[in-house]
């Protein structure tokens, strides 16, 4: 049985009603039915209203009554319906107004939900608003997980107003496949910051050798990690965010914010002179002794762990348990089949752990930095999204870049990138250029393999279908590690498995 819970909230007056659409707007997601209930004047529409121009990011956006349309449609970061039922004569004529469809992919504001009949689903948000004073109340109900994304932003809420930003204005960022999401928070003076929300992860279930997901390919569990990162980062004089305002036991941060532009162009190609910087930015950082103890505060160290052999042949199974059977129809890879698979890895990966290593943010690559055209150097790289940063090989960093998962680098800039990257590393001093092409080789092959599988585990299992895009891309980027003659044996294992690296290409 589903758990219910409600929760109650006193707003003041009207700005605290707006400010409640806005943050309500935050706690929103695709498949969420908010029913909205109300005598007249208890502030359904105002509700609605500051709700719709939040996720539009527009606080002048019209938004117009559907008291006579009935329904109001807004495709915004998704579809939003906005719905008054009040004049409907059965509910049957939901079907008419496309309710399902929209439900399906976005989400459903419901004005006089009672009209609807028992056509709503179970696990919407009920929303009822009352007069009270010179206010309103607002009492919030439905099922427990439903309700812990609300509770959240209202707990937010409260830790700008008690951090010195009441009245601060909370627009989506970004947040999507992970548990933690961004803010962009415009101060009462309009200055800009940014708010990493990052609660703490749980535990979730034992998976293997007595550890669940995150411990075993070691990420991170709370905020601090990014804290001791980000202020090793600076310290070494590179471009990450500043820390204005913490609560680790939250997991709310107030960091700087690195503005929007980034190292790709409007149509989502390569900015050279950007990836090059970038590219530059890794070379002189290898450079560095690596860190590995690094001060989260004045009372605490957190350790960096190591991207051991456990963690990165994990990652690479799921080619073997997401992929093959997605590509096989449903049919899993035979034992012998993961036996030889998993046997070619032990030894590639032998080989990688072998050779250099440093600390590896590993996500260095486009949605994660930023370009700063007023700063000097490298710090023109700003650099976001460090937190579950370890102790791996140095290539792993060079690969996310020059191999960027979300954005096609061509084969010429890729090529380019890479002598960048070698001719650095050979003018600052010893460098084994053929130890790091075959150690590259391994890691992008490792990377791909990971992420051939991870897109469709996103379609399957968290139902995030946009992620395929991207499979054509990760698929030549795997057929581009095969051109090193270590992957021979995993190009032939991949061959004999079906997976058609001729049919791959950039996109």
């Amino acid at each position: 049985m589903t758990r219910m819970g409600s929760i109650s909230l006193h707003l003041a007056d009207e700005a605290a009603t707006l400010r409640f659409g806005e943050d309500l707007a935050l706690a929103l997601g695709p498949g969420l039915c908010v029913a909205l209930d109300g005598d007249l004047g208890a502030g359904k529409s105002t509700l609605a209203r500051a709700t719709l121009r939040a996720l539009a990011c527009d606080p002048s956006l019209e938004v117009p009554s559907p008291t006579f349309t009935l329904v109001q449609v807004y495709d915004l970061r998704f579809q939003v319906g906005h719905f008054d039922l009040y004049r409907i004569s059965d509910s049957s004529e939901l079907d008419e107004l496309g309710f399902d469809e929209i439900l399906d992919t976005g989400v459903c504001l419901v004005e006089w939900p009672e009209r609807a009949g028992n056509r709503l689903p179970e696990d919407l948000l009920r929303i009822e608003l009352k007069n009270e004073g010179a206010g309103r109340r607002a009492t919030i109900t439905g099922p427990e997980k439903r309700l812990a994304r609300v509770k959240r932003v209202i707990d937010i809420r409260s830790f700008l107003d008690t951090r010195g930003y009441s009245g601060a204005r909370r627009s989506f960022l970004t947040g999507d496949s992970s548990f933690r999401a961004y803010e962009r928070i415009q101060t009462a003076d309009g200055r800009g910051i940014v708010l990493m929300d990052s609660p703490a992860r749980s535990n979730g279930p034992v998976i293997r050798n007595g550890k669940t997901y995150s411990q075993l390919v070691h990420l991170a569990e709370d905020v601090r990690p990014f804290i001791a990162v980000d202020r090793y980062l600076r310290g070494i004089g590179l471009s990450a965010p500043e820390i204005y305002e913490a609560d680790q036991d939250q997991g709310i941060l107030l960091v700087e914010d690195l503005g929007n532009e980034g190292v790709i162009d409007a149509q989502r190609k390569p900015i050279a002179e950007r990836y090059h910087e970038a590219v530059l930015c890794l070379a002189e950082y290898h450079q560095l002794p690596i860190a590995r103890d690094l001060p989260i505060d004045d009372s605490g160290i957190h350790q960096v762990p190591a991207f051991d052999k456990a963690a990165l042949l994990y990652e690479v199974e799921l080619l073997l348990d997401w992929h093959i059977p997605w590509k096989r129809n449903g049919a899993q890879a035979t034992a012998a089949e993961r036996e030889a698979y998993l046997s070619i890895w032990s030894g590639l990966i032998d080989e990688a752990l072998s050779g250099e290593t440093h600390l590896v943010m590993r996500d260095y690559h486009s949605p994660n930095l930023l370009w700063l055209p007023e700063r000097e150097g490298f710090r023109k790289i700003g650099m976001i999204d460090f937190q579950d940063a370890i102790i791996g090989p140095s290539s792993y960093d060079v690969v996310s870049l020059v191999q960027d998962a979300r954005v096609t680098v061509e084969r010429p800039l890729m090529d380019d990138l890479m002598e960048t990257y070698m001719q650095a590393r050979e003018a600052a001093g010893a460098f084994d250029r053929k130890a790091f092409l075959k150690n590259w080789s391994i890691m992008s092959a490792q990377r791909a393999c990971r992420l051939n599988g991870l897109w469709v585990r996103l379609l399957k299992r968290d139902n995030l279908p946009n992620y395929m895009q991207h499979m054509p891309r990760t698929l030549w980027h795997l057929e581009v590690a095969f051109e090193h003659e270590t992957l021979a044996p995993l190009r032939n294992w991949c061959l004999e498995a079906g997976i058609l690296l001729s049919e791959s290409a950039p996109a």
